[in-house]
């Protein structure tokens, strides 16, 4: 009996982990998780390795992080206007979570080369908002804003879902730590700690808008759900999860709606458990 339970086990981490690989791997490809290396741009012990390293926050971070990126109109006109995330929301997601991989975990030279990779397309996107101003997605300032809210969203979403809360001192180094990247991504002056990222993120919001197509991305990845169906209900809480992780003014600009209060105790717990369930799968992996 205790064998079969251990087999009954271990064949359930097995399976949860190969949904999850083939979630963030085009397995058709040939793509593999990026191994975690010791000549990485971060130690193993960095605060950064910690909070990139947990499936549900990520997840949870990342969609947070992509609805406030939309409130600003040149991010949303460049995604808008030079991306295919109407027909493929997965392969876009897939790109950005291999990069924050990559950049995390990989070999220094694969990161140079991801980093590498992403501004040679930045530096070919541009074009005009319906003002008529021009854009350009290698803007240092427009960098800058893509970076600081997956900063502050993804480290929200571990402070709110993660296994263990970071210090003050700690979430510092997170910003300090995740801050190269966005520096070496060609962003302006970036904030190294938590009252500078708040501070910039507050400053941001006068040039933030809410239109049509704002809402349609929103809608978009709100909307999207896997197709095992077993899946759709933890697909659900992970959404509304991010949508409760937004800053209360800029889930007032998308126009989403928080949890209701009795509501809100179930996503919190149903993401705590998918949280719970994932690091138990991957526990040795």
């Amino acid at each position: 009996m205790i064998d079969r339970s251990f087999s009954l086990r271990a064949h359930a981490k097995h399976g949860i982990v190969r949904q999850v690989v083939g979630l963030f791997n085009d397995t058709s490809r040939g793509e593999r998780p990026v191994v975690r290396s010791a000549n990485a741009l971060f130690t193993p012990d960095s605060v950064i390795w910690r909070v990139h390293g947990d499936v549900t926050t990520m997840m949870i971070g990342g969609v947070s992080a992509l609805l406030l990126q939309m409130l600003h109109p040149a991010v949303l006109a460049g995604v808008w206007d030079h991306s295919n995330f109407r027909n493929d929301m997965v392969g876009r997601l897939r790109r950005t979570a291999r990069f924050v991989s990559t950049t995390t975990y990989g070999d220094r030279a694969d990161a140079a080369a991801a980093i590498e990779r992403v501004r040679a397309v930045h530096s070919h996107i541009g074009g005009t908002l319906v003002d008529g101003t021009p854009y350009r997605a290698d803007d240092p300032d427009l960098l800058a804003w893509v970076h600081i809210t997956e900063a502050w969203c993804f480290l929200a979403a571990w402070q709110r879902y993660g296994n263990r809360r970071l210090s003050r001192v700690a979430e510092d180094r997170y910003f300090a730590d995740f801050a190269t990247v966005g520096t070496a991504l060609g962003a302006s002056t970036l904030p190294v700690d938590k009252p500078h990222t708040a501070r910039a993120l507050e400053q941001a919001r006068p040039q933030l808008v809410a239109d049509d197509r704002t809402r349609e991305v929103a809608r978009l990845v709100l909307g999207h759900m896997p197709d095992n169906p077993l899946a759709i209900p933890l697909q659900r809480v992970t959404m509304q999860a991010a949508v409760d992780l937004l800053p209360d003014w800029a889930r007032r600009m998308q126009g989403l709606p928080a949890s209701p209060a009795l509501v809100r105790p179930i996503v919190s717990t149903g993401a705590l458990g998918l949280a719970t369930t994932l690091r138990w799968a991957f526990a040795g992996s």
